[in-house]
């Protein structure tokens, strides 16, 4: 019988860690995301010949077509 809460005890470690780097994973994305929204912006940017315009905060950056640039000019 003991043999079988040692596998449940084990079991439950296993889901707390699993919890936890949830957890931490998620904390970082957040933290991080607007920077991160803003380096897939600006590779895709490049990808279809569009100068990347910058946000005032992070994640608020866009694609701007070079020939809406010059008529604003």
């Amino acid at each position: 019988m003991s043999r079988l809460d040692h596998h449940g005890q084990a079991l439950v470690e296993y889901v707390l860690i699993v919890a936890i780097i949830s957890v931490i994973t998620i904390a970082i994305v957040n933290y991080f995301g607007g920077y991160l929204k803003d380096s897939i912006t600006k590779t895709s940017c490049s990808l279809v010949d569009q100068e990347y315009v910058e946000g005032k905060k992070p994640g608020e950056g866009y694609c701007q077509a070079q020939d809406e640039e010059e008529m604003q000019s």
